[in-house]
């Protein structure tokens, strides 16, 4: 069997060199990612209208607009029109891949991940004064300051720099008490000062921004999906790379 060989510069590369300088590097996860790819979708195919579609994409978003600029563009990135053909529809077939893998999982996955996925924006203040906590709960509730004024003056985190306000963020990122309180609470309810990790907080929830399954949320699902598969396989295939190459250098 014929040793293959890659010529750089005066050095001749081998397939066994060669695959030691891409670990080296860092660049095997990538040629992996891109072999990954392939695989998954090379039993899948695009209908003629899907074809010229994602060609008409492509061009729009690299800005060929006419056949000069194009093969300007070709030749700067050394490609052919073959290559672009494939570039293009590599996403269509990526997500036909996709569907047919995860398509009737979406919704249980959505489920699962709500948490994560819902947003929140609240209001907060807090301090480690126990008695001032109090003080600023009442004038809030009682009309004397807004509680963006108080904030401003009185909160010790970050958040004073914004009269308070935090978000929109997902649901999951507040501390698990805040979380709680604003799994409950009404647009515009003021809680009394909790006790949280050392701090004496005051909140009120402004607005929850649930997340919908629509069409961008489904696809937002899909590539999380497939960046997970593809990163196991990654894996995988790192760990037989790594003993093929050990084994190479001996």
């Amino acid at each position: 069997m014929t040793t293959q060989i890659l010529p750089v510069s005066n050095e001749i590369l081998q397939a066994e060199k060669l695959l030691s300088l891409l670990n080296r590097y860092q660049l095997l996860p990538q040629v992996l990612r891109a072999k990954v790819i392939d695989q998954a979708i090379a039993s899948y195919s695009c209908t003629q209208a899907e074809h010229q579609a994602a060609i008409a994409d492509f061009r729009q978003r690299h800005q060929l607009t006419s056949p000069e600029v194009e093969q300007a563009w070709l030749q700067k990135h050394n490609l052919t029109a073959a290559i672009v053909e494939e570039l293009a529809i590599r996403p269509v077939l990526i997500q036909k891949f996709q569907l047919a893998i995860w398509g009737n999982k979406l919704e249980s996955y959505f489920l699962q991940r709500k948490i994560d996925l819902d947003r929140v924006v609240y209001s907060m203040i807090r301090t480690q004064d126990e008695g001032l906590a109090q003080e600023l709960y009442f004038r809030i509730v009682e009309g004397e300051h807004s509680f963006a004024t108080i904030a401003q003056e009185y909160s010790q985190g970050a958040e004073a720099q914004t009269g308070g306000v935090v978000g929109p963020v997902p649901l999951s990122q507040p501390h698990p008490t805040i979380q709680q309180i604003l799994f409950v609470s009404q647009p515009g309810q003021i809680w009394k000062p909790h006790l949280i990790a050392d701090w004496y907080v005051i909140i009120r929830l402004e607005q929850l921004l649930p997340a919908q399954l629509d069409e961008n949320m489904q696809q937002y699902l899909l590539d999380e999906l497939f960046e997970a598969w593809i990163q196991t396989q990654i894996h995988s295939h790192l760990q037989s790379a790594n003993h093929c190459v050990e084994y190479l250098m001996g």
